[in-house]
């Protein structure tokens, strides 16, 4: 798998939007009515998904705890009570499926819950992806590529910023061992400890030295 993309919370969406539009980054909505989520893509690579809040009603969170789905649940209100900043990590793989992943899972006995999603864009397009999440949210979670690719093409944001080069994720040790097995995109340095510590971005030639600071 290759790192899909990185969660950023924030408390207010339009706010977010002009802030990093003001740091010279492209930014979309992720959709047209009501969005709770604006994402800002690169050519090669993870995206960056500005997040103010999961989507997810109260009641819905009830009732999936009702069926068994508390951990997911957890997951959810962990995005929507996050301070602000990187806060997860997505996993992607180029199949239809995410068999060989939940594979992985089981054999290591971690539960997970695996829906279909679907996203209509301010583009027009109907983006189509199925997602698994692990019980454990020191375990990022994966989702199979949309059915239409949305990056563009041999673009650069206007601030130099090519891509995200590299992404510090740290969780239990125990863990790790799972994500190697998972994962083998260089783009994810794997430590112990807790969470998301460090976006690194690569630049175009020449602008290295105006470096955006995500804090």
């Amino acid at each position: 798998m290759k790192v899909s993309h990185i969660i950023y919370k924030v408390s207010d969406l339009e706010e977010a939007v002009r802030e990093f539009k003001d740091r010279g980054f492209e930014v979309e909505m992720g959709s047209k009515k009501n969005p709770y989520n604006a994402i800002i893509y690169f050519s090669e690579g993870p995206y960056l998904e500005l997040l103010a809040s999961s989507g997810m009603p109260k009641f819905f969170k009830s009732l999936l705890r009702c069926f068994g789905k508390g951990r997911f649940a957890d997951r959810l209100d962990y995005w929507d009570t996050h301070k602000g900043g990187p806060c997860a990590v997505a996993l992607e793989n180029y199949r239809k499926d995410l068999n060989e992943e939940s594979a992985v899972l089981k054999r290591n006995n971690q539960g997970y819950f695996q829906m279909n999603s679907r996203r209509n864009d301010t583009k027009g397009r109907k983006l189509r992806f199925t997602c698994l999440f692990p019980d454990e949210m020191q375990i990022p979670f994966f989702m199979t590529y949309f059915n239409i690719d949305p990056k563009p093409k041999n673009f650069v944001h206007a601030n130099g910023v090519k891509r995200i080069k590299n992404i510090s994720f740290g969780t239990r040790e125990q863990f790790i061992p799972i994500i190697d097995e998972l994962c083998d995109d260089n783009t994810l340095t794997v430590f112990t400890g807790d969470g998301v510590k460090d976006l690194e971005f690569e630049y175009t030639a020449g602008m290295e030295g105006h470096k955006v600071d995500l804090r």
